[in-house]
Order: C-alpha cells, then sequence, then structure tokens
C-alpha cells in the first residue's frame, strides 16, 4: 500500500511536472518584443551641423542680413563739384544723365550708393529711410568717396538730396557681400 501510493505520487508529481513545464513554454512563446521605431533619418544631428545647415540657409537667401552695420546716410549728385559723371565700381555706370537706379540680377531694380571700401563693389545693402520710402531701400554699392560705413544715396537733384535724404544716422543690412 505504501509502494502503491508512493507509485501515485510519483505519477501526480510527474503530471505536474509536465503541467508546469507546457505552462512555461506556451508563456515564453508569448513573450512579444516591443521595439521603438525612430523614423527620424538625421539621428546624430548635433549642433556644430545645425549651425552650418542655418549658415547654408542664409547664404543661399536673398534677403537674408549677412552683416549689419551702422553709418551716416547722406544724399549726393553725379553733377557734384569732384564727380565726372561716372560712377568708381566697374562698368563705370554713367549717371549725369539723371540715372539714380540700377538693375541688377538679383535684385531688380535698386538704388545706388557710394560706399567706403569697407564695402566691395556690387554689395547689395537694405535700409529704411521713411522720408525716402515706406518701404525698405534695396541699393547696390557702384561709387566710392565716404569714409567708414557711411553710405552716399545717389539722388536725381541736389534739391531731392536735401529735402528727403539730408543726414541721419541709419542702420543697414549687407545682403550682398560683392558681385559674387
Amino acid at each position: 500500500m505504501v509502494r502503491t501510493l508512493f507509485k501515485n505520487l510519483l505519477k501526480l508529481t510527474q503530471v505536474a511536472i509536465l503541467v508546469l513545464l507546457v505552462i512555461f513554454v506556451e508563456s515564453s512563446n508569448n513573450i512579444k518584443e516591443t521595439k521603438v521605431l525612430n523614423d527620424n533619418y538625421n539621428k546624430s544631428i548635433d549642433l556644430s551641423t545645425m549651425a552650418l545647415k542655418l549658415k547654408e540657409d542664409i547664404a543661399n537667401d536673398l534677403y537674408s542680413a549677412k552683416d549689419t552695420f551702422t553709418g551716416d546716410l547722406t544724399g549726393y549728385t553725379a553733377d557734384c563739384p569732384l564727380c565726372s559723371g561716372r560712377l568708381a565700381c566697374l562698368p563705370n555706370y554713367y549717371v549725369l544723365d539723371g540715372t539714380d537706379t540700377y538693375q541688377d540680377v538679383s535684385y531688380g531694380n535698386v538704388r545706388i550708393v557710394a560706399s567706403s571700401k569697407n564695402l566691395p563693389c556690387g554689395s547689395i545693402i537694405r535700409f529704411n529711410k521713411e522720408r525716402i520710402s515706406d518701404e525698405p531701400i534695396l541699393a547696390i554699392v557702384l561709387d566710392r568717396g565716404v569714409l567708414g560705413n557711411d553710405i552716399d544715396l545717389l539722388t536725381p537733384e541736389v534739391s531731392y538730396a536735401n529735402s528727403y535724404v539730408g543726414r541721419s544716422v541709419i542702420t543697414y543690412d549687407v545682403l550682398r557681400n560683392g558681385w559674387q
């Protein structure tokens, strides 16, 4: 009787182990892996890369400021006492006929200014002067004859230069540095 009891207990233990083994195998098959998907292709972008991209975007944008200066704005005419009617920057544009604008390939019709050699010939600047225009004024450096960061706006006549331009301190943005 003890032997029979022992055999039954052994069978019961084997069945219990077998049931536990089946439960364990089934539960291990139901474990699902959870993965986090990252579809961002720029996984390792850093600050220097972002700064280079921003610099490239600014360089490619015609109307973003590449630099900013503060100087005096004055007006002049092509027939001033020391003026020849030809501008100092090539192609020696003739302006004695009253021309005070230039047709630029990238910026269209822009005003003409004189600058010091701080700004290379062909530089495009943008400034605000409400007495001249409600809109920002785009101008190209085609002449020389001023010092430092000052700008001299070419005007059709002296009365216009005196009445609308005068002499004032302005801040202007450089949109293009030279002809490029």
